[in-house]
């Protein structure tokens, strides 16, 4: 569909600014190429959750566990920063085709590899195409949709995170239960490039020229990568390498830390790194958040190994954690102002408290009780997120007077979410490493240190909302 096309539906008298006018020709095909996008990055990184467990049975490869979900989310914070470029170069269809094209070819890989080390790499390209088409579907909004649907289409590619994080594991589990993961990932593939057909005949062809070529901070994304590279490299090493290998991975996010302050085309808005502002603690609230989100790349496993349930059951409790996120963020979307302050300090409490209570009832061959018990658990952490996550990007935004610096910093929450979902992968990585070969001690490991984590939230959450502008 060219722009004109989009020009003339717009002079039509048709009402064209209800949700249903999203769902009607001619904007249809392009919600869902954006909606689809999204949905594709959130339902893989939990979909392959759900999958591990028969991968690893089929290829070996099990210290590289967590090396799955930190490639791919690696790449995908990688391919964020490009976003900009790709449209200001290539035009909304073509960087959409390129991202589709690009997961797809990443799936294959994955979907026929031999090894562990191959089925990682498949990933990693994976990540890259799945990161584009995470910063498209908010960044080609404006240039191939009606204003008044603005804000109606972005709710609705917002919606497709939650969407994806429940869908993901129970498809995963299902095909998992079928003993089919190469057929998956087959079947992913085939989905991915059916939306490049879609794309080429909905998307305009040709560039806006509205979208700025904005520099790629190159040294942060670097140093952020290795800092993540170093953190999932100690969790294979032994002995004298690991606290080497840590204390590197350390020194890399200080300097990002030092070279994003400085540049001020940063990956993080430069309201971040002032000294007495609150942003940089909402940012560390979002991080905590994430980190406790991150435990649902391991309940598949946990779930089947420890608690024998089938591959099909172990991925839908996987999702229980999503689905106690989702209700909870319908609950908590209307709330006051004063009601969200406290929604947001209340957050990481319950998400700790619900994953402490997951990992004390980790046993070998548990009742048939514990399983019910371990999704009670995982759902009260996702109230925890659910209840504080629609109002994170209002408290950044409120962080400054200046409307255009409040709407930068609101959209990097999204930004620190995939930051925060990377280093967390990692650090889960060397969690699980320290249980050795037994599997009850790694998941106990890692339950227990991502609650560290995630308590830390109980302290910036209070440093978030403190005297918030505009807040009663």
């Amino acid at each position: 569909m060219s722009e004109s096309a989009l020009t003339d539906q717009q002079s039509h008298d048709v009402p064209n600014d209800g949700w249903g006018a999203l769902f009607r020709r001619p904007h249809l095909p392009v919600v869902v190429v954006l909606a689809s996008g999204i949905g594709l990055y959130a339902m893989n990184l939990y979909f392959t959750a759900a999958l591990m467990p028969s991968v690893v049975t089929e290829i070996g490869g099990a210290r590289y566990y967590a090396w799955a979900s930190t490639a791919y989310l690696i790449t995908a914070v990688v391919a964020t920063m490009f976003v900009s470029r790709f449209l200001a170069t290539q035009g909304a269809a073509r960087s959409y085709v390129f991202a589709f094209l690009t997961f797809a070819a990443g799936t294959v890989v994955s979907a026929v590899s031999p090894t562990m080390e191959l089925f990682i790499g498949g990933r990693a390209i994976q990540g890259f195409g799945a990161g584009l088409l995470t910063g498209l579907g908010y960044a080609v909004v404006r240039t191939v949709l009606p204003s008044q649907l603005w804000t109606r289409a972005t709710g609705l590619v917002s919606a497709m995170f939650g969407v994806g994080t429940l869908l993901g594991p129970s498809l995963g589990g299902l095909f998992a239960e079928l003993g089919a993961w190469r057929t998956a990932f087959g079947v992913l593939a085939a989905i991915a490039l059916v939306l490049v057909l879609v794309t080429v005949r909905s998307l305009p062809g040709k560039k806006s020229g509205t979208e700025p070529k904005t520099p790629v901070p190159v040294p942060s994304i670097v140093t952020l990568a290795l800092t993540a590279a170093a953190l999932s490299i100690s969790s294979t090493l032994t002995g004298w390498l690991v606290p080497a290998a840590l204390g590197g991975a350390a020194a890399m996010l200080v300097v990002f830390v030092s070279v994003d302050a400085r540049n001020p085309d940063g990956v993080l808005p430069r309201l971040t790194y002032v000294r007495r502002g609150r942003l940089k603690w909402v940012y560390l609230t979002v991080a905590a958040l994430c980190a406790g989100v991150m435990t649902e790349n391991f309940i598949p496993l946990f779930a089947q190994e420890l608690g024998g349930l089938s591959p099909l059951v172990a991925g839908l409790l996987g999702a229980v954690l999503s689905l106690g996120w989702v209700i909870a963020q319908l609950f908590s979307a209307n709330a006051s102002a004063a009601a969200s302050s406290r929604y947001i300090r209340l957050a990481p409490w319950l998400l700790t408290v619900g994953l402490l209570g997951y990992g004390l009832l980790q046993f070998d061959a548990p009742g048939t009780g514990v399983p019910v018990l371990w999704a009670s658990l995982l759902f009260v952490a996702g109230v925890g997120i659910g209840l504080a996550f629609p109002h994170l990007s209002v408290a950044a935004m409120s962080s400054t007077t200046d409307p255009v610096e409040g709407s930068k910093a609101a959209a990097a929450v999204s930004t620190t979410q995939l930051i925060a979902f990377t280093l967390a992968s990692a650090i889960a990585g060397n969690l699980m490493a320290l249980g050795g070969d037994t599997l009850l001690l790694s998941a106990r490991w890692m339950i227990f240190g991502t609650a560290v984590l995630t308590f830390l939230g109980t302290l910036t959450s209070l440093a978030a909302t403190k005297r918030a502008p505009g807040r009663q």
